[in-house]
């Protein structure tokens, strides 16, 4: 009797254009994924919870606010990351992806578990009216609102970068960015000079923390490229 041992198939060679297709796909799903894990978490932490913020309150407006902010700024962290082939900007631009999309799912977590609607009727920022806000006016003129959240690209300016290419798109994504930090920064330390509640200032000053940091790594990126950040919004 023959003990010849029979070779296994060969299995067949992947396909690198099928791989690169589903790239885009599996990093769509981490981002949603990971945005449902953080709202998740974020509501088993706060049950229980008693004394919720209102409707009007500090911390409700904050929350709807920056959800709205930061969706911009994965939008235009998305653009960029499409158009470059720079490794520290496309690394930059999927950390700001995948911060901001689980911060949005903390945010929308602490609106359901406080009973709130994820939407509110009242204007952009009226939960800072009357509090010393310094960036708003700045900002405004930018945008061209009056209440507009600080930061925010103009539709103008959104569509050029999604028109940009190359290093010309960096440059772009960058100016824009460091000012859409700045207005984050800005919003941040607001809640947390107006909030009394751990959860949202700790994670408020999380976002003042990193978000400085990535200004100053940002600018180091202009430079490097020859070009100068945007007039800050920022007061002294």
């Amino acid at each position: 009797m023959s003990t010849e041992t029979v070779p296994p198939a060969a299995e067949p060679a992947a396909d690198p254009a099928a791989g690169m297709a589903a790239r885009p796909r599996r990093n769509a799903f981490l981002v949603v994924l990971i945005a449902l894990v953080a709202a998740a978490a974020a509501l088993l932490l706060l049950m229980g919870g008693s004394g919720a913020p209102g409707d009007t309150s500090p911390e409700a407006g904050f929350a709807r606010d920056m959800s709205t902010h930061h969706a911009q700024a994965v939008e235009m962290a998305f653009a960029v990351r499409d158009v470059s082939t720079d490794g520290p900007i496309r690394n930059l631009a999927y950390d700001i992806i995948t911060t901001q999309s689980t911060q949005r799912g903390i945010f929308m977590g602490w609106l359901q578990q406080w009973g709130l609607d994820q939407a509110s009727d009242r204007p952009p920022m009226a939960w800072m009216a009357g509090h010393g806000h310094g960036a708003t006016a700045q900002s405004a003129a930018v945008s061209g609102a009056q209440g507009a959240m600080p930061g925010m690209a103009s539709p103008e300016e959104m569509d050029r970068l999604r028109a940009a290419k190359g290093r010309d798109a960096e440059i772009l994504f960058l100016q824009l960015m460091i000012r859409h930090h700045e207005g984050g920064v800005d919003m941040a330390r607001g809640v947390v000079r107006l909030s009394d509640r751990t959860e949202v200032r700790e994670l408020a000053q999380h976002i003042v923390d990193g978000q400085t940091a990535e200004i100053t790594l940002m600018k180091d990126f202009l430079r490097a490229r020859g070009a100068q950040p945007l007039p800050s919004i920022l007061t002294p």
